[in-house]
């Protein structure tokens, strides 16, 4: 009898080895499975990759298996907040009657650093089990960005996981040619330009036409930009790839180059910055109250006082921007002038800054060109807020609005070949759309005169 138990022992512990492979290949498939049901159910967890070419299908596909969290049961009750004006995490979490510990549990787990830095306006969701515990977190920043913390216990307690995803949308390029019959902001917005998109346009040729007052019935505008899409979803972030923009029987062409330091800015088709040395005018204003004018009757002294200047109305405490890179070589305050400021820059020219109610910078400093120098007021000899800008080239007086700025500087010479290797196709494509465009409108004036 020993001998035969011997030999059924024997016999079992041959199979032992067999049985616990089968059980691990079984949990091997069990985890598996479950890591499949949980991807498909964690829609966040994926990056929506597209390629910026034309007619792309959006296709999404999983980061990589380092990059997967486990997610709980899709079976939460989630709650939204607003980010509002003075929250922190504490306040946030007090309004959802979560604990400390809680926001101990959050902030001491994987990628906490961007909740530390919550706005007004970003969306928090909260994800809560049956029994009222916090199983999940998801911090919105903005449509393409999103942060998923997700509970995961231990031995040593509960930690939230740090997910960061980043949505990557469908970009299209779009044309629009468009005649103005009011003004830049309303004509483009009947012709279903995005605002960020009018906005851009006005900044890329604001160094050659002044949008508040030069703008005419009939002038007309050409613009090649993107489009950005999240599905059928529209959303703005895109950019002005070329454009044309004729004022008075002026025309001026400007396209978007990306140079080898990563560097964007905008150029004329022949390499030339947009962006001049000098601004056309240092601040957003609302009217000219006072042109140049040798033979000005002064509004205070009742007598022909010639204006050596321009007067700009706003608003008090609108930024006042340096025209152009300079040294400040006066910055003080007089009864005639109230708080003032000189600039000297290069060229002989040099530029003044009257009546302004707060100055923010000091006699010495060097500045840059739209930094802000101080805010526009009523101080000294004046009437109402205004700002009064001079411009003199070798000490003689100019007329702001009408002396001849000079011109910016040529893109390099080593990179003008990448340059137009790169900008021509963009160029040629504004010129095609125009023509199309143009053709089609004036065969559709020609349809509609009677016969």
């Amino acid at each position: 009898m020993p001998q035969n138990r011997y030999n059924d022992t024997n016999k079992a512990g041959k199979y032992i080895p067999s049985l616990v492979y089968a059980i691990f290949i079984l949990m091997l498939i069990f985890y598996f499975s479950l890591g499949k049901e949980s991807i498909e159910h964690a829609e966040k967890n994926i990056l929506i990759s597209t390629d910026k070419k034309e007619n792309v299908n959006l296709a999404p596909r999983i980061l990589s298996s380092s990059d997967f969290i486990h997610t709980s049961s899709p079976n939460l009750v989630w709650k939204e907040y607003i980010i509002k004006r003075g929250d922190n995490l504490s306040k946030i979490f007090k309004k959802k009657s979560l604990s400390a510990k809680d926001i101990l549990n959050l902030i001491s787990g994987t990628l906490s650093e961007p909740l530390l830095k919550i706005k007004p306006g970003q969306l928090i969701r909260f994800g809560f089990t049956v029994e009222g515990k916090l199983d999940q977190l998801k911090y919105i920043p903005s449509k393409l960005e999103s942060y998923l913390y997700t509970r995961k216990s231990s031995p040593n307690g509960d930690n939230f996981f740090g997910k960061h995803v980043v949505l990557i949308p469908k970009t299209i390029s779009t044309f629009r040619d468009v005649i103005i019959k009011d003004s830049l902001f309303v004509s483009g917005a009947n012709a279903s330009l995005p605002i960020n998109i009018i906005m851009e346009l006005a900044n890329i040729f604001s160094w050659d036409i002044d949008f508040a007052l030069d703008i005419r019935k009939g002038d007309q505008f050409s613009v090649l930009f993107e489009e950005k899409f999240l599905g059928e979803e529209k959303i703005n972030g895109g950019h002005i790839l070329a454009a044309e923009f004729t004022n008075q029987g002026i025309s001026y062409k400007a396209v978007r180059y990306l140079n080898r330091d990563g560097k964007t800015s905008y150029y004329t088709p022949e390499g030339f910055d947009m962006k001049k040395t000098f601004l056309r005018a240092p601040l957003d204003f609302t009217r000219i109250s006072s042109n140049f004018n040798l033979r000005r009757m002064h509004p205070i002294h009742k007598k022909i006082i010639a204006h050596r200047g321009v007067d700009y109305v706003a608003p008090r405490g609108t930024p006042i921007f340096a025209a152009g890179d300079g040294k400040i070589i006066a910055s003080n305050y007089s009864k005639a002038n109230g708080n003032y400021i000189f600039i000297k820059h290069g060229n002989g020219i040099t530029t003044k800054y009257l009546h302004l109610q707060k100055r923010k910078v000091k006699k010495g400093m060097k500045v840059l060109q739209r930094q802000v120098i101080g805010t526009l007021g009523s101080t000294g000899y004046s009437t109402g807020p205004h700002l009064h800008y001079e411009f003199l080239v070798n000490g003689i007086h100019r007329d702001p609005r009408k002396v001849v700025l000079p011109r910016s500087n040529p893109i390099k010479k080593n990179e003008y070949k990448r340059f137009y290797k790169a900008t021509k196709s963009l160029i040629t494509k504004l010129e095609s759309y125009q023509k199309a465009s143009r053709l089609a409108e004036v065969s559709s004036l020609k349809n509609q005169q009677p016969d």
